[in-house]
């Protein structure tokens, strides 16, 4: 049985906007770029995961994820996330008989333990694991097997919003708080944070 993981990029200039007053254009473009290699690295050195498919709308970060060896889905038309990670899911139904992974690419901390560990609570499906952010109000990371199973609905409040779609489609909910999947590069405040956690941490 096999796992795909899907990883939504936003395009590498324009991204982490919110972290205008901290670092430059080109700063928070070799960010973003830096964030999606580790998280590519990160997936494809686990045999578990099948198969990583990147969609994009940025042509720069469709290349480096197939220098991975990764998939890709450009996305067109007006930029909408769950669009297009349904457009992804679709591609991915063809192979991944297990389920499908999504798994923004700004999570700084991210193991490959931590993959395996949202990978082992997915067992007797349907099943749906959520892992939220620090605030526990987004969606970090969220596997749904089989692939499918539910609808995505990434934006305000996804975590509450994800975790009611998986009740009402009738799947187990498996719920993943954990420190190193919580915390995603978003304001200035999280980047203090990780530059306090530097010395540790390998992007």
């Amino acid at each position: 049985m096999t796992l795909w993981a899907i990883v939504p990029v936003k395009p590498l200039r324009r991204g982490k906007s919110r972290l205008a007053g901290s670092l430059s254009e080109e700063e928070r473009a070799e960010l973003n770029q830096s964030l999606l290699q580790h998280t590519l690295k990160t997936l494809t050195r686990l045999k578990d995961v099948e198969q990583v498919l990147v969609v994009s709308r940025d042509p720069q970060a469709l290349t480096i994820a197939r220098q991975h060896g990764a998939r890709t889905v450009l996305e067109d038309g007006q930029p909408q996330l769950n669009t297009a990670l349904t457009r992804a899911t679709v591609v991915a139904k063809v192979y991944a008989t297990r389920g499908v992974l999504i798994l923004p690419a700004d999570l700084p901390l991210i193991s490959e333990e931590d993959v395996l560990t949202l990978i082992e609570r997915a067992v007797d499906p349907p099943v749906i694991v959520i892992a939220p952010d620090r605030h526990g109000k987004g969606t970090n990371a969220l596997l749904i097997s089989p692939a499918g199973l539910i609808e995505y609905d990434f934006g305000d409040n996804s975590f509450e919003k994800h975790c009611e779609l998986a009740k009402e489609a009738g799947a187990r909910l498996e719920i993943v708080d954990l420190p190193t999947l919580g915390l995603d590069l978003d304001v200035p405040e999280d980047l203090e944070i990780i530059k306090e956690l530097e010395k540790t941490i390998t992007f």
